[in-house]
């Protein structure tokens, strides 16, 4: 009998201490909830305000409730306002700068973490100033050479700016994501006769995919949605991207909300489709070093 009361007692403290785990979640679940609801209330608010008339916006308000709510704003965003257009020129930007970007510094970060060349963290660190440059004190330059150069109000100042000003970024990430492979598996590459090129798209690049969706997933949605290079380096209304277009929805007297609105959702809709298309990698990317071992 005293065998059996001893061997039963551990489950107590071990209920005990479920329970205050799961009490001591309850602050959490509900800050986290509180953020969710903060963050989905203007999202909803400008869903809501795409769907209604400008006359009834202007009579009762942007969030007053309406009974009839339609996707005119929606086709006068592509019939008028030019939004296919501006998406257009939105993902000749963006792609091609997403993508010479994280090319780029994955062939920086693997050089300096892999090859450890001569001066290798100097030039890592050459690379990492980048990122405290701000961007505003390049303007009067880059708006000068780029207008002595002809690509003034073209899409290509904004493809260049962006690819040069992402390396920083994509170099740092992928340097620390490459120091944390384990390099035997390069050294065993070399033994086998493998050149560089060759372990780094065979071997290294496929260890490093979740990293290589994180950091895409992010400088897509920094490219996408800048503001200020496309405002500063084009001029005529057919090189704008979506976000200067949304502003040429506001005219001297008025403000076309209701087109505004369904613009701004337009514009969303790349960046939450491409993360939901990575969101397993982009979740692990950003998980990848957390955990020790």
């Amino acid at each position: 009998m005293p065998e059996t009361v001893l061997a039963t007692r551990p489950a107590l403290p071990a209920t005990t201490a479920a329970r205050e785990k799961g009490a001591s979640r309850v602050p959490l679940a509900a800050a986290l909830l509180g953020f969710a609801v903060v963050f989905l209330v203007p999202c909803l608010g400008v869903l809501y305000t795409s769907l209604k008339s400008d006359a009834d916006i202007a009579a009762n308000g942007l969030w007053a409730p309406s009974g009839s709510l339609s996707l005119d704003n929606y086709l006068q965003a592509f019939s008028v306002g030019g939004t296919g257009r501006y998406l257009l020129n939105s993902v000749l930007v963006t792609v091609p700068a997403t993508a010479v970007s994280v090319a780029l510094g994955t062939l920086a970060g693997y050089a300096i973490a892999a090859l450890r060349p001569r001066f290798g963290e100097l030039i890592g660190f050459f690379l990492l100033a980048g990122l405290f440059v701000p961007p505003q004190i390049l303007l009067i330059p880059l708006f000068q050479g780029f207008n002595a150069t002809g690509l003034y109000d073209t899409l290509w100042p904004m493809i260049v700016v962006h690819s040069g000003y992402g390396i920083s970024l994509c170099t740092l990430v992928m340097r620390n994501f490459f120091r944390s492979l384990p390099m035997e598996l390069r050294a065993a590459g070399l033994v086998d006769g493998a050149s560089e090129p060759r372990i780094l798209a065979s071997i290294v690049l496929p260890m490093t995919r979740p990293a290589l969706a994180a950091l895409a997933t992010l400088q897509f949605t920094f490219i996408w949605n800048d503001f200020l290079y496309p405002l500063v380096f084009t001029r005529s209304d057919t090189m704008r991207t979506v976000m200067v277009g949304i502003l040429q929805q506001q005219g001297q007297f008025s403000i076309a909300y209701g087109v505004q609105a369904a613009m701004a959702v337009l514009a969303s809709l790349p960046t939450v489709a491409i993360f939901i298309a990575f969101q397993k990698h982009f979740i692990a990317g950003l998980t990848a070093g957390a955990v020790k071992g």
